[in-house]
């Protein structure tokens, strides 16, 4: 019985593949051919199927820009950029893209301790940062091991340094992935989609407007209440927006 649900899970499996596979085939002929619209039906066909991957939002987000969307073109190779954050590539297009919006917002200048801070603590992901710690405990223990096994006083000595070293290492990885992972929590980006937004000083429809944004431009969102949300733009402003006006990077 075990075996045949296997069989029929890895059945399942690759018929689905199958299905992904001629999908973004189609997508891929429809874009060659112009016909951006029936490229994206079938790249967001793929999307419904669960099917996640940067090539699949980098394809979209060209879809868009072809036919001039601001909003969902930076939506998708913002979320391309989220899986693979250092790609050229996508980031490229994402400035072409970015050249559209009508919204000219600096970014707040930071120290260079803070500076120094945030390339350290994004050198790689919570992920990456709490493998590493897992490596480098492994080779304390190996190394605090070895140290029990040798004879030589010298070798004993490296053996003890090295572990001691290695486990200081693992440590730090282990704030860095605690660190990176509160920053992660905290970031919860969106992409506004109207054309143009006003921006209030509370959530209700009476409060002062105390800014507008327009399609395309990037939040924070750092609260919700009912159907608002409190954003922060690149600049430091704050103010309450409508949900409706904006679409999360995070929802997959």
């Amino acid at each position: 019985m075990k075996s045949l649900i296997v069989l029929i899970f890895s059945f399942s499996s690759f018929i689905g593949f199958s299905q992904n596979n001629d999908l973004f085939t189609k997508a891929t002929e429809h874009y060659n051919q112009g016909e951006f619209s029936k490229a994206i039906e079938n790249y967001e066909q793929i999307l419904k199927n669960g099917k996640h991957s940067s090539e699949l939002y980098f394809n979209l987000g060209n879809c868009h820009y072809k036919l001039n969307a601001i909003g969902p073109s930076i939506y998708y190779y913002e979320k391309a950029l989220l899986l693979s954050p250092n790609d050229s590539e996508i980031l490229n297009n994402l400035g072409y893209a970015q050249n559209m919006r009508l919204d000219a917002i600096d970014k707040l200048p930071k120290t260079e301790i803070a500076q120094a801070y945030s390339s350290l603590v994004n050198l790689l992901s919570f992920d990456q940062w709490a493998y590493s710690s897992v490596v480098l405990v492994v080779l304390f223990v190996l190394g605090y091991l070895t140290y029990f096994f040798l004879r030589n006083a010298n070798q004993k000595r490296i053996a003890f340094i090295g572990s001691i070293f290695s486990l200081a290492l693992g440590t730090l990885c282990v704030l860095m992935a605690y660190l990176q992972y509160q920053e992660f929590k905290n970031f919860n980006p969106a992409i506004v989609f109207s054309k143009e937004v006003k921006i209030s000083s509370e959530p209700n429809d009476n409060s002062e407007v105390i800014f507008s944004l327009h399609e395309g431009t990037k939040v924070n969102v750092m609260d919700q209440l009912n159907e608002w949300s409190k954003i922060r733009i690149a600049d430091g402003q704050t103010g309450w927006m409508k949900n409706n006006n904006i679409k999360l990077l995070k929802s997959f």
